[in-house]
């Protein structure tokens, strides 16, 4: 039997999708390219916004185009929101939700006649890691969903309530990682600094437990809301540990008004704390500067003119991130937000997108030339590009160097 995927979206559906890609290949299946033939396509979606859906509906026809008798499988947060939708498409076999997809890999393989016995082994559980990307990278899954419910996100009707399997668990997962010879790990979730809320144990002592597995080199936080990353672990990591001066945390907004109106858990100031906190005890004199990737919508409702420059002022002149990452509003049915009165029209949403992303590129230059001439260490990926290899340093600066096999998923220290 074939198989072949796509994942649209988060590096949570990343993870999930190779959790499902070993499940077939333990049951002898072969993974093909997505424009070959197969015998099953599985479409890991995403509906963060209209044209994450608009791409999942494209990747349905795309695939029973090319095979018109193959079964797709549906999974992923479009799956969970719109499942009598994606039915109604030619070519669907089956819609898995949130709360059936840890049972996806063993109903496809009885459908396809594959002995009980595999099949039944193969129901996927809640955690989940991708295989090491260019061989030195893996994505960790820790936590799923998200009981904050602001007003303009589908995520927890999607994902369902905040959980997590136990911290052993986690545990276990990082080391099967390990002996693939992977050495670092992006842990990921919905709501990361949530975890927690399912087992009674805390992040920090995940973090902690984490820490002490052998092989892993390096981990990162993919995403982490500025109320729970606090100053507890704040000192942990900066203590001396294998948590690297890269944090990946969502503002939104820079304006109190919208954050209040949308139903986030903390202020401009709570916002601008924890970033003084986190230089204050990382950043020193002739060391990497720490790199800070913030997340914003450009265009909620009711963000006037006068709204977003106090958002454009917050960044440009308070936080001064090394990464903006800049997302036009989307208006999603069924949440809050999409039903009130003061949306902001999309070629302003543009423009205001447009003018965020030009304040990412110079506060990035700035961020760089604060590393210039710092010693840094690099993890060396297998990729090859005009001769080259290329590699992210601990602060997660890309670097590259003339191909070298023997550096090929190692660690070097080099200056900036």
């Amino acid at each position: 039997m074939k198989i072949a995927f796509n994942t649209l979206g988060c590096k949570l559906n990343y993870a999930e999708t190779s959790t499902y890609q070993r499940g077939f290949v333990a049951a002898g299946w072969e993974v093909v390219p997505w424009t070959s033939e197969a015998d099953v396509y599985l479409i890991n979606t995403c509906a963060v916004t209209e044209t994450a859906e608009k791409k999942s509906r494209n990747l349905i026809r795309r695939a029973h185009k090319t095979a018109p008798e193959a079964r797709i499988v549906i999974t992923g947060c479009y799956a969970q929101l719109r499942k009598d939708q994606l039915m109604a498409l030619e070519g669907v076999w089956r819609v898995f939700g949130a709360d059936e997809k840890k049972q996806l890999v063993a109903e496809t393989l009885k459908a396809e006649k594959v002995s009980e016995a595999i099949s039944s082994s193969a129901n996927m559980t809640f955690g989940a890691y991708s295989s090491g990307e260019e061989r030195t990278r893996s994505f960790l899954k820790v936590q799923d969903g998200c009981d904050n419910f602001c007003a303009y996100c589908t995520v927890p009707y999607a994902r369902g309530r905040s959980r997590n399997i136990p911290i052993c668990e986690v545990v276990k997962m990082a080391r099967n990682i390990a002996a693939e010879g992977v050495k670092e790990v992006v842990l990921t979730g919905v709501n990361t600094g949530d975890f927690g809320r399912t087992s009674g144990e805390s992040f920090l002592d995940l973090l902690k437990a984490l820490n002490e597995v052998d092989g892993i080199e390096r981990y990162r936080i993919s995403s982490i809301e500025p109320n729970l990353i606090t100053p507890e672990i704040i000192d942990w990591i900066a203590s001396g540990t294998k948590f690297q001066r890269h944090f990946h945390i969502p503002l939104q907004s820079g304006s109190d008004t919208l954050l209040k109106r949308v139903g986030r858990r903390y202020d401009t100031a709570l916002f601008a704390s924890r970033i003084d906190y986190i230089r204050q005890v990382m950043e020193h004199p002739g060391e990497p500067r720490v790199f800070f990737g913030i997340d914003v919508i450009a265009g909620l409702p009711g963000e006037t003119e006068e709204l977003f420059m106090e958002t454009y002022t917050f960044l440009k002149e308070r936080i001064r991130p090394s990464y903006i990452h800049v997302f036009p509003y989307s208006r999603r049915p069924g949440t809050r937000a999409a039903e009130w009165k003061d949306q902001v029209q999309d070629a302003r949403k543009s423009e205001r997108v447009a003018r965020l992303e030009e304040l990412c590129e110079e506060l990035h230059a700035a961020f760089m030339a604060d590393n210039k001439g710092v010693r840094e260490t690099v993890l060396w990926e297998s990729s090859v590009k005009n001769g080259l290899m290329g590699g992210y340093t601990g602060n997660y600066i890309r670097v590259e160097k003339p191909y070298d096999a023997a550096s090929v998923n190692r660690l070097e220290e080099i200056v900036l």
